[in-house]
């Protein structure tokens, strides 16, 4: 067993409080976990799209529900019912094509505890597959997250397989496409969405930014050993993937796979602060029209990529200046770039680097795992609230595929507020873009 996997095992996993139900378990390479809360009415339609892969890949892949609530009154009576039938189902009518298992973290004695969620869930059910992957000593090894109300295509496991036959492959993000709504106003509100997070995860990348990908749980793929090297699955409430995908992505590459693509849904959910169940909930909610309320449609400025990718242009092709050039450049860059980092002690955390640096590769590597996803949000956050105004959408990534050298010409940014039609195609050619990886972190 991989030494890194067996002191996690030891040191991080709790196998024992909430056990798995099902097996056997030989032969299994490949770990789905699907953390289900009140999914009742959309586990068993998720499952049936992974029924339709192959079954030679079937065989050799475990799928892990994680049933899970916290106790009253952190959790709805409903919600406790609900899981109730999900873990019935699960033990008396499982999919005949799959090989599931379950885990009991919904009972009384077996509930998460009341700071407990989806963070928490995902990483009993990963601990629990990396277990048996190691007992399997199985390679690549590779641990899938998906949710409960997402659908995958009858490629899903064939394609991301073939992704990590690929010996330096390290972790990956699938590509995604929310599925639309019940109503023209469920639509336009996840096409808002969805446009949003194209958007960032565009800016990012035309900025360079080693973590240009999307964040979302149910498109995460890692081997085994990545998993144990960043300590496993963070424990948060919401935000979990971010976090995650930011951990890999420090310690290897996260690449992007697009030959097969899951399938979110665009319910409206109030279970989380944010993500795409809040944000359609509250676009449904209008809150875009209330006074007050934030306008949905309104997004960083794409300067603020500008100014990002001279920043990190400068620290990739310098990384051995002193902190006072530096600082001086980033105030050419912007002053509040420079406001920015001195708020952020990058002086000191400059001087630290250089001096734990036998080189420049080390140099760049540790200058981005502090400069990292979080730091790089909290910039963009900065210069929106100091400097730069939010711009209209539409226009913004007009914009920034321009800069990018990929125009689009189907409509003017001016006719698309209102026009759903429009931003649909919009949306189709953010999602046909293959934006690929920039400048990975890679710390040996």
């Amino acid at each position: 067993m991989n030494k890194a996997i067996e002191k996690y095992l030891r040191k991080r996993a709790d196998l024992e409080s909430r056990p798995i139900v099902g097996g056997p378990f030989e032969d299994v390479d490949q770990v789905v976990v699907i953390p289900a809360l009140a999914e009742y009415d959309h586990l068993f339609a998720t499952l049936a799209t992974l029924a339709t892969n192959p079954g030679g890949e079937l065989g050799r892949t475990l799928v892990l529900c994680v049933v899970n609530n916290r106790a009253e009154p952190h959790a709805t009576p409903d919600a406790i019912a609900d899981n109730q039938r999900t873990l019935a189902r699960l033990a008396s009518h499982p999919p005949e094509a799959l090989r599931l298992a379950y885990i009991d973290a919904s009972s009384p004695g077996q509930e998460l505890p009341p700071k407990g969620g989806v963070g928490l869930a995902r990483k009993i059910g990963l601990d629990w597959g990396l277990s048996i992957l190691a007992r399997n000593e199985a390679g690549p090894g590779l641990l899938l997250s998906l949710d409960a109300d997402t659908a995958v295509e009858s490629n899903y496991l064939a394609v991301v397989r073939e992704h990590f036959a690929n010996r330096d492959a390290w972790a990956a993000v699938i590509a995604y496409a929310h599925r639309l709504g019940r109503s023209a106003e469920e639509d336009a509100a996840i096409v808002c969405y969805e446009l949003f997070l194209r958007y960032h995860a565009l800016g990012l990348h035309y900025a360079r930014s080693p973590y240009a990908f999307h964040s979302i749980g149910s498109t995460m793929v890692c081997r085994a050993g990545a998993y144990a090297a960043v300590s496993g699955m963070n424990q948060r409430q919401a935000g979990e993937d971010f976090y995650f995908l930011q951990q890999l992505a420090k310690t290897g590459r996260v690449d992007q796979i697009a030959a097969t693509t899951v399938y979110p849904s665009s319910r409206s959910s109030w279970r989380v602060p944010f993500g795409t169940g809040r944000r359609v909930a509250r676009y449904l909610a209008g809150a875009r029209h209330r006074a007050g309320g934030h306008d949905e449609y309104l997004v960083y400025d794409p300067e603020s990529y500008r100014i990002l990718r001279e920043w990190l242009a400068f620290a990739d092709a310098d990384p051995g200046a002193d902190p006072e050039r530096c600082l001086a450049t980033a105030a050419r860059i912007h002053p509040q770039l420079h406001t920015f980092l001195e708020g952020h002690h990058f002086a000191k955390a400059w001087e630290g680097i250089l001096r734990n640096s036998t080189n420049p590769v080390q140099a760049h590597a540790q200058f981005h795992r502090w400069f990292d996803g979080f730091r790089t949000m909290k910039l963009m956050h900065h210069l929106r609230d100091n400097a730069l105004d939010e711009q209209d959408v539409f226009t913004s990534i007009t914009t920034v595929l321009e800069w990018a050298g990929r125009p689009f010409v189907q409509a003017s940014p001016r006719d698309m507020p209102g026009d759903l039609e429009a931003q649909r195609a919009l949306l189709s050619y953010l999602r046909s873009l293959a934006l690929g990886g920039a400048n990975p972190v890679v710390v040996r």
